[in-house]
């Protein structure tokens, strides 16, 4: 073991790995509560999304751990949920041709970690879309918790208002919110879980929380038929760009980022890239057949390493911890079924996201404008497709008439173009 990880080159030993190993695991288990409870409000079968989300989850980081052998968990990512949900809910489309877009950008995104494209497609597009995107998602996240917790609702008059504080659900995600807020200000680590666990003790005593046992034989694996014939007579291909291109984004910065952190980077570059990828775009592809949403790299792997984790070692201690939670499907059932517990780690998760913000060069306008465009549109229209072409259409239009048209990669005009056809011809579901 220690020598198959590189475990002393790399200065940590077999303890400090599952230390690190289950640091990332309990600040990143919220994602199978969460992750069911939002894909089960588009129709799929709660138990199919429970075993997805932890199929996905154990694929993606047993192939990161043992190929890349980076301290990197890969599962279902935050965002790419929610906008699956608005997709059914919003234009009435069946969930099975909405996973047939997954399936499809997992095969694109398995064969692009294969070529060259991949970093064409990253280099091309400018910093202000990619932080203008990122942030957009999260401030789609936050409201959708927003909504399940019922602090902000439906009104006729102005599209949204302020909800009723004295609905039950919404004073119990209120104090959630507040109690994992103070323990994340005090650092402490797993705090998204812990502040679930609390809210969740507190809905047992409010009479909110019921459940229906503990421990239960794990539900059958169940492929279903995806429908990607419909993704095409749907016309739903920036539906599928959207799967493509954020995952690639997500899970391309997050590596890098934790990579740095673990100091695993060689001259600026991440060495077995295509293996880490790799993990990613398979747990996306079988991740579709089974009942879940794309898959990306978790920025929770941070605090792994914050915990002295270097090697796929704390991958594969993530992977078994995820399999062993198969076993207790149904208090994640319980918990999935009350919106307070899983609202407030929507909210803040979107917090997370709008980091990018300050990197934005905000006093230049070509540069600024398209951010803010995709920023507005993606929680406004309920689309992370639309935000993403709204800020591919504006970005080279800017450009162009500024004078700086030569600045512009030359695939930004052709996805421009495409977008442009998209919306007048196939406006996207």
């Amino acid at each position: 073991m220690e020598r198959f990880f590189h475990l002393k080159e790399l200065g940590t030993n077999v303890k400090t790995e599952i230390l690190a190993g289950i640091t990332t695991f309990l600040t990143m288990v919220y994602i199978i509560f969460v992750n069911p409870a939002i894909l089960s409000a588009a129709g799929v079968p709660f138990n199919q999304v429970f075993v997805a989300t932890i199929a996905s989850a154990v694929i993606g980081t047993l192939i990161m751990a043992l190929f890349a052998k980076y301290p990197i968990a890969i599962a279902p990512g935050m965002g790419m949920n929610a906008y699956f949900t608005s997709v059914v809910a919003v234009h009435g489309i069946s969930y099975q041709v909405v996973f047939g877009t997954v399936f499809l950008a997992g095969v694109l995104f398995l064969l692009l970690s294969f070529t060259k494209l991949r970093e064409t497609l990253i280099h091309s597009i400018p910093d202000s879309l990619k932080y203008g995107i990122t942030s957009g998602i999260g401030l789609f996240i936050a409201f959708i918790g927003l909504k399940m917790a019922g602090i902000v609702v439906a009104n006729p008059g102005n599209l949204v208002a302020f909800g009723d504080l004295h609905q039950p659900v919404t004073i119990l995600s209120i104090v959630g919110l507040f109690v994992t807020l103070i323990l994340i200000a005090r650092k402490v680590n797993g705090a998204l879980f812990i502040g679930m666990l609390v809210t969740a003790v507190i809905g047992y005593f409010t009479g909110d929380l019921k459940f229906d046992g503990v421990v239960a034989t794990p539900p059958p694996i169940v492929f279903f038929d995806i429908d990607i014939l419909g993704v095409f007579t749907n016309g739903l291909y920036t539906v599928v760009f959207a799967f493509l291109l954020v995952t690639i984004f997500d899970t391309t910065g997050t590596m890098i980022g934790v990579a740095e952190q673990a100091g695993l980077m060689k001259n600026g570059n991440l060495p077995k890239v295509k293996s880490a990828l790799m993990a990613d775009a398979v747990a996306t592809t079988v991740g579709s057949t089974l009942g879940t949403s794309p898959s990306s790299a978790y920025i929770e792997s941070s605090t792994g390493v914050a915990a002295g984790g270097r090697s796929g070692l704390t991958s594969i201690v993530v992977a078994i911890l995820f399999f062993l939670a198969l076993f207790f499907s149904p208090i994640v059932s319980a918990i999935s079924s009350l919106p307070a517990i899983t609202a407030p780690t929507l909210i803040i998760v979107g917090c997370y996201m709008m980091e990018g913000l300050s990197k934005i060069n905000w006093k230049t306008f070509d540069e600024a404008f398209p951010a803010f465009a995709i920023i507005l549109t993606m929680p406004l229209t309920a689309s992370i497709a639309t935000g993403i072409s709204i800020g591919f259409i504006t970005y080279p239009l800017m450009k162009l008439v500024s004078g700086k048209g030569k600045e512009v990669h030359p695939i930004l005009y052709v996805f421009g173009a495409i977008f442009i056809l998209q919306m007048i011809f196939f406006p996207s579901h």
